[in-house]
């Protein structure tokens, strides 16, 4: 019997392309897959560690599924990523209800080890009772039933030495490569959009990061797997394609040194910078930067109408991918390239390896070259800040502000500190800013950046600027989620960070996972006063987002709404907020198609 499957993604954009990749897996084995929970049979938490909050969510979910193993003997409980990799079996000792543990550099071995979990666990139970006899004492029972459904079948996957994959002599036994080759791409897999992996891992060692220690040392793929990759979504409809990476401007592969096992070109470790640099210093016939990379896919994958990529490391940002970006139209000006703080004290304590002068340096030459709104052009750019680092003074917090205001971010994602095990700074530094400082200066400084964030988008009202739709807004998934019985539409979770995939006679593109005309039919039960169109009928709003990443909210017909999502459509700009620029579909420009 086909098992049913349930994947909640927690974290970054790397963790939704692995789950991604481990549905497609899956989904060729014959698994079927849900976006309800408590209807699978086989639960995965694909899990981040970089924030303290994503874990609490892991585990209060964890904590929930022990009630129901307890009435569900037969279910099997995975945690995928960072969780599973830095606490290896002791998370499996502090919850008994997980089955399996795999890490990131480990997906690979995914598909066997739930089917060994799955096995493990149909023997466990084959010899025990299900129910209670007459003879039974009920009590009796419920108490064996509940600690029988607590037996773990565990199957772990780690990868323990966190180097394995980036070692030449270790190729042979590197298949990770091959989750990536072998993802399952049709029309139904997206919704006009995808992510493509071009390095996995890190070698900064921020002091604050788990990533090195979790992802391990930087590994690049061969860049011939990255432009078919690129072909292959093209072909299937993809007109927008994010090239993912932890610092992935350091993209280089040397083709001298490439190893091939059974025909197959195999990752390359990456190599270490010292110091900033304005050109790849390493750039030659044989050598494929990231630079010569962008250039390729762009001009070998015309079909995709948008080639963008995050993150950027600054100190190693060159004038060569600046130039390239400003020569290739369909690359998005747009970049996200995190300062962490606004202090220098601060950064060097973060191991950052820049001064916020050279990271200002930066920003400015970005704009030098790519900063052209005369022609419709402008350069935009976002950013990450950490607050109450140890030892943060107001003084360093001070400088912090100063940054964001010089820098102009269109928006910036602001954190508050949290210790993580296994990092230098939980080892090496007192956690010492008070948790009220940390709230504090979290809010000061997202009303900063909320008001930089409307200031940037007030220059975009009156245009008309074209934007990729990318589904419903999450006011119209909330309204959706509130009716799910009335219309049959399946809930959607809208909780950030936190990406349902349906498979099994759905997409997992994130904008199409879900039946739209079922959810469509659920905002009509309950529509707001205003939501008619102006000929009669309900409306819908959407959510799109411009080439530099700002995101676009309009409304539409919900008859219409549908055949608007994974295009590109034109958008006037009417107003902003401090998060969105709201705006009115230009019908009369709008492709005839749709």
């Amino acid at each position: 019997m086909a098992r049913t499957v349930y994947i909640e993604t927690f974290g970054c954009q790397m963790n939704e392309l692995d789950s991604q990749l481990v549905c497609g897996q899956l989904r060729a084995l014959g698994y079927a897959f849900s976006d309800h929970p408590e209807l699978a049979d086989v639960v995965l938490y694909n899990t981040c560690s970089v924030r303290e909050h994503a874990e609490q969510k892991v585990w209060s979910r964890l904590g929930e599924l022990k009630f129901r193993k307890a009435r569900e003997p037969h279910l099997v409980v995975g945690v995928l990523g960072c969780m599973a990799e830095r606490d290896g079996e002791d998370l499996i000792r502090r919850m008994p209800v997980v089955d399996l543990l795999c890490g990131p550099g480990e997906l690979d071995k995914l598909p066997a080890l739930l089917d060994n979990a799955v096995r493990t666990r149909s023997s466990l139970l084959a010899d025990e009772p299900t129910e209670a006899g007459p003879g039974d004492n009920s009590e009796r029972f419920d108490e064996y039933a509940a600690v029988r459904s607590l037996r773990s079948a565990r199957q772990v996957a780690l990868q323990g030495n966190s180097s394995r994959r980036s070692a030449t002599l270790a190729a042979a036994q590197d298949t990770l490569e091959l989750l990536d080759l072998s993802r399952a791409v049709s029309p139904d897999d997206h919704a006009g959009s995808a992510y493509v992996r071009v390095t996995r891992g890190c070698n900064k060692f921020c002091t604050y990061c788990v990533v090195p220690f979790t992802r391990g040392a930087e590994v690049h793929r061969p860049p011939d797997h990255i432009v078919d990759e690129c072909k292959r979504l093209a072909d299937a409809g993809v007109l927008e394609i994010t090239l993912l990476g932890q610092t992935v401007n350091h993209y280089r592969f040397e083709h001298g040194s490439a190893a091939t096992v059974n025909g197959i070109v195999q990752p390359q470790k990456g190599r270490s910078y010292h110091g900033g640099h304005r050109r790849d210093p390493f750039r030659g016939e044989l050598t494929t930067t990231f630079a010569d990379l962008l250039a390729r896919i762009h001009d070998e994958v015309p079909a995709v109408q948008r080639l963008r990529f995050v993150t950027s490391y600054p100190r190693d940002f060159g004038d060569d991918v600046l130039e390239v970006i400003r020569d290739h139209p369909r690359i998005c000006r747009f970049l996200h390239v995190p300062a962490q703080s606004g202090s220098n004290r601060i950064l060097q304590a973060m191991n950052r390896g820049y001064t916020v002068e050279e990271y200002l340096e930066f920003i400015d030459r970005a704009r030098a070259y790519l900063h052209q709104p005369e022609i419709g052009r402008p350069l935009t750019i976002a950013g990450d800040i950490i607050v109450g680092f140890p030892s943060e003074t107001d003084d360093d917090f001070e400088a912090t502000k100063v940054l964001l205001r010089t820098a102009r971010y269109k928006n910036c994602f602001i954190f508050k500190y949290s210790p993580r095990p296994g990092t230098p700074a939980y080892d090496k530094l007192d956690d010492d800013v008070p948790e009220s400082v940390k709230r504090a200066r979290n809010s000061d400084l997202l009303a900063l950046q909320n008001e930089i964030s409307e200031e940037v988008g007030g220059e975009y009202v009156g245009q008309r600027l074209d934007v990729f739709v990318q589904g419903l807004s999450q006011r119209e998934r909330k309204k959706a989620a509130r009716q799910p019985a009335a219309s049959g539409a399946c809930a959607v979770d809208s909780a950030p960070g936190i990406v349902g995939l349906t498979i099994g006679g759905g997409a997992i593109g994130a904008s199409a996972q879900h039946s739209f005309s079922a959810i469509t039919s659920a905002i009509a039960v309950e529509s707001e006063p205003g939501d008619s169109a102006e000929g009669g009928g309900e409306t819908v709003q959407l959510s799109a987002r411009t080439e530099g990443d700002l995101i676009v909210l309009f409304d539409v017909p919900a008859v219409q709404s549908e055949s608007l999502i994974g295009h590109i459509v034109p958008v006037r700009i009417e107003s902003t907020r401090p998060l969105a620029l709201m705006g009115e579909l230009d019908q009369a420009h709008a492709p005839a198609a749709i």
